[in-house]
């Protein structure tokens, strides 16, 4: 564990978001967590965010005094311009530019701004976020080389050391689930089936063996699919060091 410095978790409440909160309580002293309200069609997302947090809080209390501050930030005017299906009352279906109709344009771009400018203030060195382009969406704005341009862009603008760290970016679905067990064993991987929201349409209500969600939305299938995947090679765990291989 890094003793001297702090991370900032871009924390959603889904699964992805959750593993990487638990990957940074493990390896920093003071993590805090910042959550964006962009105008979602279902606040069920942002009602998970706490429910995950105080989940933590109960199951870990190895990790509870290095759990800090939450933030949420208002973006509802960036939301507004960047129309999607997360966002308006439009179906989830392939754009004419071959995208996800899922696809918030620029969303990561302008979460790691806020976060930056809120990192700055609060003195934490490290940005993490769940991006990942093994199994992802087709969103250009999950790929490494983004996340490194804007890397680059903020320490320019800022004068600052940022890292953003992405510690699910070459993980498939399955790898996370085993990233989930090997960093907090059975009681993490079911606080994220139980606790943590993924689904695209807000759906809480049957609880599937992967988690709550519709069942047939893209967030829904790729999570199902990693879940199962993963049951099928066993539930192996998978170690933070692995997992950087």
């Amino acid at each position: 564990m890094n003793q001297t410095s702090g991370a900032l978790v871009l924390f959603s409440g889904g699964q992805d978001s959750a593993v990487c909160l638990a990957w940074a309580l493990s390896r920093y002293d003071r993590v805090e967590t910042v959550g964006f309200d962009y105008g979602q069609r279902h606040s069920v997302e942002l009602e998970a965010r706490d429910e995950v947090r105080a989940a933590f809080v109960r199951a870990f209390p190895e990790w509870r005094a290095r759990l800090g501050e939450d933030h949420m930030l208002e973006m509802r005017g960036f939301g507004a311009v960047a129309q999607s299906a997360l966002t308006a009352d439009r179906a989830i279906e392939l754009t004419d530019k071959g995208l996800p109709s899922t696809f918030v344009p620029g969303r990561n771009l302008v979460f790691l701004v806020y976060a930056a400018a809120l990192a700055d203030r609060r003195g934490l060195p490290r940005l993490v976020g769940g991006m990942c382009e093994t199994d992802f969406s087709g969103y250009p704005d999950c790929r490494r080389d983004t996340l490194d341009a804007m890397q680059q862009a903020l320490n320019l603008g800022m004068a600052q050391d940022f890292v953003v760290e992405t510690p699910l970016m070459r993980l498939t679905k399955a790898q996370t689930w085993a990233l989930a067990k090997g960093l907090g064993g059975e009681p993490l991987v079911e606080l994220i089936v139980g606790d943590s929201h993924t689904c695209y349409l807000g759906e809480r209500g049957q609880l599937h063996p992967w988690g709550h969600g519709c069942g047939t939305c893209p967030a829904c299938e790729l999570r199902a699919r990693g879940w199962e995947t993963w049951v099928a090679e066993g539930r192996p765990a998978l170690s933070a060091e692995e997992a950087a291989r």
